[in-house]
């Protein structure tokens, strides 16, 4: 009788890192910036419009992420 091959266990993906970075086709690691939600009038016109941009990641911190995110 053959044998049935062993499944291997799926990796899970952190859920509070597939919440907050989003990993482009190049693998960079992407995210949104901090402090822009509300009580933005104290902040300069260029620091609230440099904040709506969307942050990519330092190669270091990026391998942190690739490690949460397995299938991403």
């Amino acid at each position: 009788m053959a044998r049935k091959a062993k499944a291997k266990i799926k990796l899970k993906s952190n859920r509070g890192a597939t919440k907050r970075f989003k990993v482009t086709g190049t693998g960079k690691v992407r995210f949104r910036r901090a402090n822009r939600n509300h009580i933005n009038t104290k902040r300069s016109a260029k620091q609230v419009r440099q904040a709506r941009r969307n942050g990519v990641m330092c190669d270091s911190d990026a391998k942190l992420v690739h490690r949460m995110l397995p299938y991403d």
